[in-house]
């Protein structure tokens, strides 16, 4: 069983039997030491037996074992020489080998295709393929609700309640939300009394989700692509920001000023009306506050020391000036902690921040 590795770069063989090893099965020279698990150990011996010798013990596992050891093929990447000889002296006596072993999706399929109908695999596969190997029902819970919900909507009524009380609970109800009212409360009677679904019919809405709903799933509307930038250029410091920006209104200023309209920045926060700003005080960090403002403009200095008490802005103008001269990157840092807790007021619902700059008023 010892696999020995050509240096004329033929194929390894094995070097009991004399046969090439499968294609499945990817030799590589190198690596990284380290301890394997479990089931990386059988991942890798029957990687290195390859589907014809090891097709006999792949009929003898089940459903869970296969995904298991699917999944744990996919992700063992390089086995060193020492490695592949203390595995093989593990499971039988004496080995001999210069080459080491690697799995990955590509290696785990050809090798699954060997003993497994297409569809099976294709479904062990897509799990291992998704994002962080979620199923089906993970990934849904990550589709944006009104997208899920659009498509739900011409489903039965219990086929949305099964979807529902499969997917994650806060995902569920935000779904809920946008569906017709009267389709709603349908689901929610039917999801009240949702018996155990068989596994038959369990199975055939994720395929249909599968092929009819995930596979068309880059068709439908995504998110506006200013937005998304907008908010990675919030969360760069202040040089960084400005660099970008520049850059940008020289390649194209639509796209700059568009992106400048959606960011929400330190000094949008001189904008918010005083129950929000009042609401935002109160959860800051005083030393931040202080610090923050000393890199501010007069105008956003003069807002919020409006909006404070006349002891409490003398208290804030004292710990500025105590503090004396300070690194931008901390003003740039205080103030990013300051936007970032904004931001989370606003998810929480205690403030609302508008979209836009064009927008001149935030609700608290």
């Amino acid at each position: 069983m010892a696999l020995v590795s050509q240096s004329t770069g033929e194929n390894p063989v094995p070097a009991t039997t004399g046969s090439p090893v499968p294609a499945g099965t990817q030799l590589q020279v190198g690596g990284e030491q380290r301890q394997l698990r479990n089931d990386e150990k059988a991942a890798a011996l029957l990687l290195a037996l390859g589907p014809d010798y090891g097709k006999p013990i792949f009929d003898e596992l089940d459903e869970l074992e296969i995904r298991q050891l699917s999944r744990a093929m996919s992700r063992l990447g390089p086995i060193t020489q020492e490695m592949l000889d203390d595995l093989m002296i593990e499971f039988v006596t004496t080995v001999s080998s210069n080459g080491s072993l690697s799995g990955n999706t590509d290696s785990t399929e050809r090798l699954l295709l060997s003993f497994l109908p297409q569809e099976r695999v294709d479904a062990i596969m897509e799990e291992i393929r998704g994002p962080a190997g979620r199923n089906m029902w993970e990934k849904l819970s990550n589709v944006q609700a009104d997208v899920l919900a659009a498509y739900l909507k011409n489903e039965y009524p219990q086929t949305i309640a099964v979807v529902l009380s499969k997917i994650a609970t806060e995902h569920a109800s935000k779904v809920l939300a946008v569906l017709p009212e009267e389709l709603a409360m349908d689901v929610v009677q039917r999801m009240l009394g949702l018996d155990p679904v068989q596994k038959e019919i369990l199975e055939k809405i994720e395929m249909t989700l599968r092929t009819e709903f995930m596979s068309t799933l880059n068709h439908t509307k995504r998110r506006d692509s200013h937005e998304q930038m907008a908010e990675i250029f919030n969360a760069f410091d202040r040089q960084t920001e400005a660099r970008f920006i520049t850059s940008l209104e020289e390649i194209n200023r639509d796209d700059a000023e568009r992106i400048k309209q959606l960011m929400f920045t330190f000094e949008d926060l001189a904008r918010l009306d005083m129950p929000a700003i009042q609401t935002l005080l109160s959860r800051l960090d005083k030393r931040d506050l202080a610090l923050a403002l000393k890199g501010a403009s007069d105008a956003v200095k003069e807002f919020f020391f409006q909006n404070m008490s006349s002891r409490a802005a003398k208290l804030l103008q004292d710990d500025m000036t105590d503090m004396g001269p300070v690194r931008l990157k901390d003003v740039d840092e205080a103030q990013t902690r300051m936007v970032a807790t904004a931001k989370d007021l606003a998810a929480k619902g205690e403030i609302v921040i508008l979209k836009t700059k064009s927008d001149d008023q935030m609700i608290a």
